[in-house]
């Protein structure tokens, strides 16, 4: 399969997920990457790279993504192989920072 189309298909499938999480998520603009739009928008503040491979570089995929990301946007890589579950890779910093907020708000 060509890899642009099975790009395509990841993101569309990761949008249907994060909507099935009640999130209005779609594909991002990807027109040749040019404009910096995340792959997939709909989760404010986080600009998410996807990927849907079977071997991934999540360093090259984070650096892509913390490139890309606008000023005040957490770059988060989500990603998955066949037959297993998506999982998101972030820095730990921005991890904590999320921590953070959601332990504040169980007290």
């Amino acid at each position: 399969m060509n890899s642009r189309e099975k790009g395509k298909r990841g993101e569309r499938e990761l949008a249907g997920e994060l909507r099935r999480h009640g999130y209005d998520a779609r594909r991002g603009q990807q027109y040749c990457g040019a404009n910096g739009d995340a792959d997939v928008v709909g989760l404010p503040g986080l600009h998410i790279e996807c990927k849907r491979v079977e071997r991934l570089d999540l360093y090259a995929a984070m650096a892509q993504a913390e490139h890309d990301a606008p000023d005040g946007m957490l770059p988060v890589v989500m990603h998955r192989r066949n037959n297993c579950q998506w999982l998101v890779t972030m820095r730990l910093d921005d991890y904590m920072e999320i921590y953070r907020e959601w332990e504040a708000g169980k007290h």
